[in-house]
C-alpha cells in the first residue's frame, strides 16, 4: 500500500489524557516524515488550540480544524472556511435553552463554553456543540436535529453532539487538502476515535481506529490500533509504514 499522507485526529488519538504528544508518537511521526510521508492534523479543535501542536511536531503541510470548517497551512494561512448560517445558530441556541445542556459555540475568532454570547449576529460561526451525560436528553436533541437539512451531526466523545454546516466534515476537508497536494484519498492513512472521524476513516485508503474509539468507529475502520494512552498512533505507523 502506497501511503503519502497521514491524517491524525488529535483528542483521543494523537494526544493522551494530559493533552500531550507522547515521545513514541513523536518519534514515529518524525521517522515516517523522513521517508517522505506528510502528516496533517485533522481535528475538531479551533486553530487557536491546535497550531502549537503542529509547530511542536515541526509539520509543514496543513491543519484541518473545527471538523473541516477551516483549512490552514502550518504557516498560518487560511485556505478554506465554511460557516453555519445565522438562523441555524439561533435555533441551536434556543434548543440549548430548552434542554439546558452544557453548550459551546465556535466562531472564526473564539470559542465560548457554558455562557454563550448574546450578539450572535456579530460573529462568523463554525460549529455548535451540546454536552450531556444524560442519554435520554441527548437522544431527544438528536431527534429534533435529524431532519435539519442544513446541519451535519457528529460527536467528539460519547457525551456530546457536534454540529457543523451540512457537507462539512473531515473527509471533505481532507479531499481538498489532497487536491492541493496532488494526491488522492486512497493514498491517505486516517486515524481517529469518534464519530467526527468516521467519514475520513471510511474514505481514506487505510482507516485506523484507536483502541479507545467508539464502537461505530472501530466497525468503520480497516484496522484497530492501541489506545491513545498506549501510543496507538506510533503503533499504527510502525505496523503499516515503517
Amino acid at each position: 500500500m502506497s501511503i503519502e499522507l497521514i491524517a491524525l485526529d488529535m483528542d483521543g488519538t494523537l494526544l493522551n489524557s494530559k493533552e500531550e504528544v507522547s515521545a513514541a508518537n513523536r518519534q514515529a511521526i518524525n521517522k515516517v516524515r523522513e521517508r517522505g510521508v506528510e502528516v496533517v492534523l485533522s481535528t475538531g479543535r479551533h486553530i487557536m488550540t491546535s497550531r502549537e501542536y503542529a509547530k511542536e511536531l515541526n509539520l509543514s503541510s496543513y491543519l484541518i480544524t473545527v471538523n473541516g470548517s477551516e483549512i490552514w497551512t502550518t504557516k498560518g494561512e487560511l485556505i478554506d472556511r465554511q460557516l453555519i448560517d445565522l438562523d441555524s445558530i439561533k435555533k441551536l441556541v434556543e434548543l440549548n435553552e430548552k434542554y439546558q445542556t452544557i453548550a459551546w459555540i465556535t466562531s472564526a475568532e473564539n470559542v465560548w463554553r457554558g455562557k454563550l454570547p448574546a450578539d450572535l449576529e456579530s460573529h462568523k460561526w463554525l460549529k455548535f456543540g451540546f454536552n450531556t451525560d444524560n442519554q435520554e436528553m441527548k437522544d431527544r436533541i438528536l431527534e429534533e436535529l435529524q431532519d435539519n437539512e442544513f446541519l451535519e451531526l457528529s460527536n467528539s466523545s460519547p457525551t456530546n453532539i457536534e454540529i457543523n454546516a451540512v457537507g462539512i466534515n473531515k473527509a471533505r476537508a481532507l479531499e481538498k487538502v489532497c487536491s492541493r497536494m496532488g494526491i488522492t484519498l486512497d493514498k491517505v492513512m486516517a486515524m481517529g476515535d469518534s464519530l467526527n472521524d468516521i467519514k475520513m476513516i471510511e474514505e481514506a485508503g487505510l482507516g485506523i481506529a484507536m483502541g479507545n474509539a467508539q464502537e461505530k468507529v472501530k466497525e468503520a475502520a480497516d484496522w484497530v490500533t492501541n489506545t491513545n494512552e498506549e501510543d496507538g498512533v506510533a503503533r499504527a505507523i510502525e505496523h503499516w509504514l515503517l
